[in-house]
């Protein structure tokens, strides 16, 4: 479009070169015609008999000539052959045309009316071409005026639909960088968790073995004060321990009831590496009967809190596999996308 409006520009610029060229040598001609015709009109008006200066007559022969020879192309088919000799012959000797001693009343008045006639034929025709060049400048004028606002208004159009994709090719661009460094965070993050989830079965795989030694561990370690009470407490101990685990009691019999559920305990610590109930079994042996019992109901209770704690963080483990699963299952499918 701008390349347009620029060679419409170029083709206005010479338009205008050239009418304001024709315009000017119309109004020089037509004003030398009138001039011209004025000279003549009085010296015809004078009845023949008022002579006409030899300056007079060759500026109306200069002026002819200059006309005939400067809009020739205009003036085919506007003046006939004969007039078109005439008017050379006039311009070649003009003072033959009027007589210089008007006593004699030469023929000059008719061939001098030719002139004349030519002259106002000649300035119509200027005059007729003039008001047409005008007329046509002010078309190519307006013209060109709705040309070029039309090509503005593509141009305007043009640039406005430029800005408005650079605008959207910067937000892509940004949205892009954007996109790519949340892809970036999102396989580093991705990393992190896979890496978490390996950790993660890792521990919850030892977890799951340690849970199996722990509880048969704990397993002993119950049969083992529940057999200790039982022996020390008889009847009495037994429904306490059926009230608190439910477990088999073993019957043991002998006089010495501490000795052997001192055996009992040691027999387990020494199975389980456990010196807690070692400790218990020495306690049996040297301690009172009350402290005895509350020892064993202190161990009841630590073996109670021990199982809800190991259940509790199996619980957890177990719990936080699966989330990190599903994160890191929904952050593959993200990274996919």
């Amino acid at each position: 479009n701008q390349d347009s409006l620029d060679k419409a520009i170029a083709i206005r610029q010479k338009q205008l070169a050239e009418f304001n060229a024709e315009e000017k040598d119309l109004l020089q001609s037509i004003s030398a015609l009138k001039s011209a015709i004025t000279v003549l009109s009085k010296h015809h008006s004078a009845g023949a008999l008022v002579q006409m200066s030899r300056s007079n007559v060759l500026t109306i022969a200069a002026s002819l000539g200059h006309a005939l020879q400067r809009h020739a192309s205009m003036l085919q088919g506007v003046l006939t052959p004969s007039e078109l000799r005439a008017a050379a012959a006039f311009v070649q000797a003009p003072e033959d045309y009027f007589d210089a001693t008007p006593t004699f009343r030469q023929s000059y008045a008719p061939q001098s009316g030719e002139i004349f006639g030519i002259l106002r034929q000649m300035l119509e025709t200027f005059e007729s071409n003039l008001s047409a060049a005008q007329k046509e400048e002010l078309a190519n004028q307006k013209a060109y005026e709705e040309l070029k606002a039309a090509k503005q208004d593509e141009i305007k159009a043009g640039q406005d639909q430029v800005d408005t994709k650079t605008g959207e090719l910067a937000t892509t661009d940004e949205n892009n960088a954007q996109a790519k460094v949340d892809v970036e965070d999102t396989k580093a993050s991705l990393s992190a968790d896979e890496q978490f989830l390996m950790m993660l079965k890792e521990k919850c795989a030892m977890t799951d073995k340690e849970w199996e030694e722990r509880q048969k561990t704990r397993q002993l370690e119950m049969e083992a004060v529940s057999q200790a009470l039982a022996v020390l407490s008889g009847d009495d101990a037994h429904d306490l321990f059926t009230r608190t685990f439910n477990p088999s009691f073993l019957q043991i019999e002998g006089s010495d009831r501490r000795e052997a559920a001192a055996k009992v305990l040691s027999t387990v610590a020494d199975k389980v590496h456990n010196p807690r109930l070692a400790t218990l079994a020495y306690q049996v042996k040297l301690d009172a009967f009350t402290r005895v019992k509350k020892a064993i109901d202190d161990m009841i209770a630590q073996l109670l809190k021990e199982k809800d704690d190991e259940i509790k963080h199996k619980d957890f483990c177990t719990d936080e596999f699966h989330t990190n699963q599903l994160q890191t299952e929904q952050k593959d499918r993200e990274e996919q996308d």
